[in-house]
């Protein structure tokens, strides 16, 4: 077998990922492109122009595709962003970096006309600016911008509820405050998955009790759930906006202004579980076939 293109990987192996790596690896071979698997920059070093991977030069090969969310470190975000300079990246490092930001996330969106929760960024030496939102908007949710999986998001219901928080939050040494309004909907989402501009699948996901926040690791749970058009087509136009090659985006309905509203866009969906699949969610083989149609397009000679 002749091999015209090499490209290096690195997917999450828990929770199926091993088995959705080897899928893909077998179907590019099936093209003739040959994958380095496992490529974890934070094991990498660079000098002298070249980025290493023991004795492979990374910034050689055809395209590097980086997926896995839970063990990205500073080190290996670095070495991202230069390797971006001299090969294609699935997501490339820009857009990646602005999906890891919800500030930057929803003003790229709002500039594009696609619905966010409202929000306000302000310095941290003018917290009595969040005083005057509380007061405007009743109620509201702290974030921190570059935290996934609901950890650090803080619901403040009133002026005493922000009086408590803002000594932690200036313990926390932080530069500005992000806050959103708090949306009134059902407490469930929809995430949406989009690769390469084009609808791959959908599923819903639950708040627990009495907890407000739907992400899994929270303690939501998900449910099979069927997307209309108008869900699509803001999913969709989110993933564009934002650049993104490969999208999650978290989708919910605003009950009082009665329309969709974006959340977050996730540039490191996972694919669906083994035990989701069981519940009927089937579109890992379509992502599958649409990530490799992608890596065939991005490094096509």
């Amino acid at each position: 077998m002749s091999v015209d293109r090499t490209i290096g990987m690195w997917l999450y192996r828990n929770s199926g990922g091993k088995k959705i790596g080897k899928k893909i690896i077998k179907k590019l071979r099936d093209r003739d492109i040959e994958t380095i698997d496992n490529i974890r920059l934070h094991n990498c070093i660079a000098k002298n122009g070249h980025i290493l991977h023991h004795d492979l030069k990374v910034d050689k090969l055809d395209l590097f595709f980086s997926y896995n969310a839970s063990e990205q470190t500073q080190y290996q975000m670095y070495l991202y962003q230069a390797l971006n300079r001299v090969i294609p990246m699935i997501n490339s490092y820009e857009s990646f970096a602005l999906t890891e930001d919800k500030f930057h996330t929803s003003f790229v969106l709002r500039h594009e006309g696609i619905q966010t929760a409202d929000y306000k960024l302000c310095h941290r030496d003018n917290g009595h600016e969040l005083k005057k939102i509380i007061k405007q908007w009743d109620k509201m949710v702290y974030k921190p911008t570059d935290g996934w999986g609901g950890v650090g998001l803080t619901k403040i219901e009133s002026e005493a509820s922000l009086d408590m928080l803002m000594p932690f939050l200036n313990q926390m040494d932080l530069r500005y405050f992000y806050v959103e309004k708090f949306i009134n909907y059902d407490n469930t989402d929809f995430r949406v998955d989009i690769v390469d501009g084009e609808f791959v699948g959908c599923y819903g996901r639950k708040a627990s009790g009495n907890d407000w926040r739907t992400n899994v690791t929270s303690g939501g749970s998900v449910f099979m759930r069927e997307p209309d058009d108008e869900v699509i087509e803001v999913a969709t136009k989110a993933a564009l906006a934002c650049g993104v090659d490969i999208a999650g985006v978290d989708i919910i309905y605003d009950l009082e202004k009665e329309e969709y509203i974006v959340l977050e866009v996730n540039g490191i969906p996972a694919f669906a579980t083994p035990e989701q699949e069981k519940l009927g969610l089937d579109f890992n083989d379509k992502k599958i076939d649409l990530i490799v149609d992608l890596i065939d397009r991005k490094t096509s000679k």
